[in-house]
């Protein structure tokens, strides 16, 4: 198949007619309307796993702790924190005076019925991120502690995610989901699914004077040509991951602006190895079929031809920034003849499989390029595209043969890998399963210096290059694209949209 640089843009411009018309006229000076890629899964932060709904939540549900964009773990419900000489205790000093949105109170024995939650819930994704923690205590309304198996040396960089977002605990017994009550400063509204997602100002929030919209509208718009279209006519004020192809066009404008951070996190395959009968085809059981399908791929050209050389090809799940990056393997070359000589092996003449990936131009068009490249081989890559959220559900029920999808990054380098690969880890879709990898990055959990850290990390990763549960391809920079009134937004490795300080002039 030929490597079109924008394929069904055709299509994509005939729709934006279409979208602009359903979209609501111009809000007032004090709504924020945000376009997001992907319509969010759950709106609860201990079961939900998708990037947009991060961004959302960073709106509605305040933390214990952020990360700033220098990386550097920062104050927010916790107002300090210090950790036991043996590394085995962490204990918090937790901000007075804050209120959940139904009015409650916000204190240690709501953070624990919260951390309590997200470690022992049956549907909580976050109980790998706190699989460290043995009990959790509340001596006092503003002493929080945490008492660990081992040292956690990746724990507060949980705690600056979705594991450290606040519920009111008034509201476990309904299903949290469908009307999340927070602390952040703003509030939940409504939610229109594939739709959008309404929030409003938080009287009560102990931060107010940092916030300056009366409402945050974000909008789901999956078409990036359509995102950039609504952006431009004024129906949008601000969207997130504006197209690679598309930013020498809003850089041109001058009703527009665009910010940008090289991110943490990378673009994968995911393969289904043994998540149910999906997994039964060669390239589930034979790892000689998975490196055919990553011999056969030229990371580079995908930069070039996808994303005009932005994004920086990559093999492995930490970004070239990191000091866990493993300079000793760069980006595996290009090796078609390497790649047919592996499925011959394999006793297979050519062999095909299935990929599902989000239903957005960027993306099909990613799996276009790597269609064309994968025949070379003798490799029949069939694409799927599907509804982000709905991908993911797959991807955890095992209905699928191979996913692309995204992981947003994390600011430690256990939350890019630990929970995708480790046994019964909350995101091993694959169901991957390797003592020596879950000993290694259960090593590097309790570790707190860095280069004894980076060896448990090469060590998993020697079975991880061989072995191929993800095919990594790229590192992703977060582009954003705003009006150019828009004020006050700071870029942030971790992709984020914080508000504080935003405003219109």
């Amino acid at each position: 198949m030929p490597m079109h640089r924008r394929p069904m843009r055709g299509l994509a411009l005939l729709a934006t007619a279409a979208v602009l018309a359903v979209l609501t006229a111009p809000a007032s000076a004090n709504t924020l309307r945000i376009g997001l890629q992907e319509d969010p899964d759950i709106l609860d932060p201990h079961e939900a796993r998708t990037f947009v709904g991060r961004i959302v939540f960073n709106a509605l549900c305040d933390k214990l702790v952020d990360s700033s964009p220098t990386l550097e773990i920062v104050p927010r419900l916790a107002t300090s924190w210090s950790f036991s000489e043996d590394g085995k205790t962490l204990t918090m000093k937790l901000r007075t005076g804050v209120k959940f949105h139904d009015g409650t109170a916000f204190d240690a024995a709501a953070a624990k019925a919260n951390i309590d939650r997200a470690r022992t819930a049956p549907t909580s994704r976050r109980k790998s991120e706190l699989a460290s923690v043995a009990a959790v205590e509340a001596p006092d309304a503003t002493t929080l502690v945490l008492r660990l198996k081992q040292p956690d040396a990746p724990l507060l960089a949980q705690l600056s995610d979705r594991a450290g977002m606040m519920l009111s605990p008034a509201s476990f017994d309904k299903p949290v989901g469908q009307r999340p009550i927070c602390s952040g400063p703003f509030k939940f509204v409504e939610r229109v699914q594939n739709d959008r997602i309404v929030l409003e100002r938080f009287a009560d929030y102990w931060d107010k004077d940092k916030y300056h919209f009366d409402r945050i509208v974000f909008r789901m718009i999956p078409d990036t040509t359509v995102r950039l279209a609504n952006l431009r006519s004024g129906q949008l004020d601000m969207l997130e991951r504006l197209a690679p192809n598309d930013v020498k066009q809003a850089k041109s404008d001058a009703s527009l602006k665009v910010a940008s951070a090289v991110g943490l996190g990378y673009q994968a395959v995911t393969i289904n190895l043994n998540n149910g009968e999906r997994s039964k085809n060669p390239l589930g059981q034979d790892r000689r079929v998975r490196e055919a399908v990553s011999l056969a791929l030229d990371r580079e050209a995908i930069s070039q031809v996808v994303f005009e050389g932005l994004y920086p090809p990559g093999a492995q799940p930490f970004p070239p920034a990191s000091p866990y990056y493993d300079k000793a393997f760069g980006v595996p070359k290009r090796d078609v003849a390497k790649a047919r000589a592996l499925l011959k092996e394999a006793g297979l003449s050519k062999f095909s499989f299935e990929m599902q990936v989000a239903n957005n131009p960027v993306q099909l068009q990613l799996a276009q390029v790597m269609q064309a490249m994968l025949a070379e081989a003798n490799i029949d890559l069939r694409i799927k595209a599907t509804e982000y959220a709905t991908l993911l559900k797959e991807q955890t029920a095992g209905n699928y043969t191979a996913s692309q999808a995204a992981w947003s990054g994390r600011v430690d380098p256990d939350g890019n890998i630990h929970q995708f690969v480790t046994t019964g880890g909350g995101i091993n879709d694959s169901k991957f399963s390797n003592p020596v990898v879950d000993r290694e990055l259960n090593a590097a959990r309790a570790v707190y210096d860095t280069a004894a850290r980076k060896k448990h990390y090469d060590a998993a990763m020697a079975v991880l290059r061989a072995e191929l549960p993800l095919i990594y391809l790229y590192y992703q920079q977060w582009i954003w694209a705003m009006n150019s009134k828009l004020d006050g937004f700071v870029p942030n490795p971790d992709g984020m949209i914080r508000l504080s300080g935003m405003r219109m002039k």
